[in-house]
């Protein structure tokens, strides 16, 4: 009999692993087997490979054709006509390589895709706009190759790509973690955060905590659309930091030093926002390509009259290295020191910070001794430290900054005095809630899509400087107006389900953005967000509505943060 009709494809992730589907008049099923992936060319791949073929191996994918068959039993009846064996680029993450090579100057990728039809044609024209440009008009921060360092070895390679292939047709749940391989980058705290029942995730290599599970859950608990396991907790952790105080392993941080007889003129040429004046004072900043959109955003440090030092996301570690080499001209006499394997990081918040802190120091903690925003180089625990009384939290807080040898004496000390006090540890889930209280804006919002303008970040930017790297294409962007804004969003919550990110925002019947970070808030009782959303909706008072899972919930755009929107908690005195 002759179908009349092409039948749909048949996609079974459980049983066949894969699909079935019509190829011409015959049937066609796609195998991705799920226990022992076999990898070639480990070494490379030969250069003169091209549409390569291998012998069928039909004891490996045996029990998933057996299961194919066994799901569309007229298959079982027919011989294989022919079998396709080839190899499929399986990069870590599964994502391709697509912008440019890691430390080199106008070199680029092209590479590691593995669905060549659906990716290639607007992968391909947004690295053609990087090229000729010097930005992609979308966010190319997961294909972007320097998302890898030097922890992404040969083995890693081969393990990580291995467990994306059995991954493929699995559902890919929000903030899915991928074990296989690690650790690769433990923190100098990493042993001492495991005891204490950290569940980490990965960040440039570096094992970050996501919260601390101390009642048991299981790793099939941790993944759902909607409220998951692990939402109590962290809730727990809020509260806890919010009322007493919290440790936090920051190590994965970027850290870059730049130092030399011109470092002032040449950080000062880079950033739009002033350039830290004195020693210990704090800047935050952004850097930007040359049509004025953002490359990633950044804290400076003043350490000395010749010194400044960087801290930034962890995975803006290269791009933030390339950043500052290749603005280095012949005339600047600058040292670019990467210190990120060599030093570690610990942020203390909570109105109780002080009280930890003080019996571990002499240094003086009051205002008038150590004003917020700015940084000195302390003792703490017999160990010496650069602090910055800075808070990503939005509360009391010093982030310590010190070689990896010394961070374990600073935390067991931190923790033997905190304990009378109600101290835990906390994760990143806990801190980008507590951000989005404060109304921060992380790596979600600072993208190269936008320019300072869009991001509503002008704030840290002054005009009145003579020159910086972007500043033509920052007036030029001001001029022709913003295409959106990123506005502050609360969202009515329904106890179940909060969003994963992505949403739609709709203003009417019509939709007007999307969101770029979602969470519940237990301070405001709803779901806040930010959302890149048309201009004449980003008013500060428009009703609109965000779709969570297909249904649509009342959303406000809010003017201030939910959470101390004076910012008295970070400044409190003694």
């Amino acid at each position: 009999m002759t179908l009349e009709k092409e039948l749909p494809v048949v996609r079974d992730d459980r049983l066949v692993s894969g699909y079935i589907r019509m190829e011409q008049k015959s049937g066609l099923i796609g195998i991705y087997e799920k226990a022992k992936p076999n990898a070639v060319w480990i070494e490379g791949c030969p250069w003169e490979a091209e549409h390569e073929l291998f012998e069928p191996d039909y004891d490996r994918i045996m029990p998933w054709l057996e299961n194919a068959m066994g799901r569309m039993p007229v298959l079982s009846q027919l011989g294989i006509k022919r079998a396709v064996h080839g190899a499929i680029s399986h990069p870590p993450d599964g994502n391709p390589l697509i912008g440019p090579a890691p430390g080199l100057k106008n070199f680029w990728l092209n590479c590691g895709c593995q669905i060549g039809i659906g990716w290639g044609p607007g992968l391909t024209r947004e690295l053609a706009r990087w090229m000729v440009h010097g930005a992609a008009d979308i966010n190319m921060r997961d294909y972007d190759p320097r998302r890898y360092g030097k922890f992404a070895d040969r083995n890693y390679q081969v393990t990580k790509a291995k467990e994306d292939y059995l991954l493929r047709h699995e559902i890919p749940f929000p903030n899915l973690n991928r074990h296989d391989g690690r650790p690769v980058k433990p923190s100098a705290l990493y042993d001492r955060l495991q005891k204490r029942g950290a569940v980490f995730e990965e960040v440039y290599g570096w094992e970050r905590p996501r919260w601390f599970a101390k009642d048991g859950l299981e790793q099939k608990d941790y993944y759902s659309f909607r409220r998951p396991a692990w939402f109590p907790l962290v809730q727990k952790e809020i509260s806890a930091v919010r009322e007493c105080a919290g440790l936090m392993d920051i190590s994965a941080f970027s850290k870059v030093q730049v130092s030399g007889p011109d470092a002032a003129g040449f950080v000062d040429r880079l950033i739009p926002n002033r350039l830290p004046s004195k020693i210990g004072r704090i800047a935050l900043t952004h850097l930007l390509s040359d049509r004025g959109r953002i490359e990633l955003e950044t804290t400076i440090i003043r350490l000395a009259d010749d010194s400044f030092y960087f801290t930034c996301a962890a995975f803006f570690e290269q791009r933030l290295l390339d950043h500052l080499t290749f603005a280095r001209t012949a005339n600047d006499s600058v040292i670019i020191t990467n210190l990120s394997d060599r030093w570690g990081a610990l942020a203390l918040n909570g109105p109780r910070s002080r009280d930890i802190l003080g019996p571990n120091t002499e240094a003086a903690l009051t205002n008038a001794a150590f004003p917020w925003l700015t940084a000195q180089e302390i003792k703490v625990a017999g160990q010496k430290a650069w602090a910055f009384r800075m808070s990503y939290a939005g509360e009391l807080g010093w982030e310590f900054h010190a070689s990896r040898e010394s961070l374990p004496a600073i935390y067991d000390a931190l923790h033997a005095t905190g304990n009378a006090f109600g101290l835990v540890d906390y994760g990143s889930f806990a801190m980008n809630v507590m951000r989005l209280e404060k109304m921060f804006k992380g790596a979600g919002e600072l993208t190269n899509e936008v320019t300072l303008r869009e991001a509503d970040v002008m704030r840290f930017v002054k005009l009145d400087k003579p020159h910086f790297a972007g500043k033509q294409a920052t007036l030029e962007a001001m001029e022709r107006g913003p295409s959106w804004i990123c506005a502050y969003l609360a969202i009515e919550a329904d106890g179940v389900s909060d969003g994963n990110g992505g949403e739609a925002v709709l203003l009417g019947d019509r939709q007007v953005g999307s969101v770029s970070s979602i969470a519940y808030s237990p301070t405001a009782g709803k779901v806040l967000a930010f959302a890149y959303i048309a201009p004449e909706a980003a008013r500060v008072g428009t009703n609109l509505q965000v779709m969570v899972l297909g249904e649509p919930r009342a959303a406000t755009v809010l003017g201030d943060a939910v959470f101390d929107p004076n910012n008295e908690h970070p400044r409190v005195d003694a």
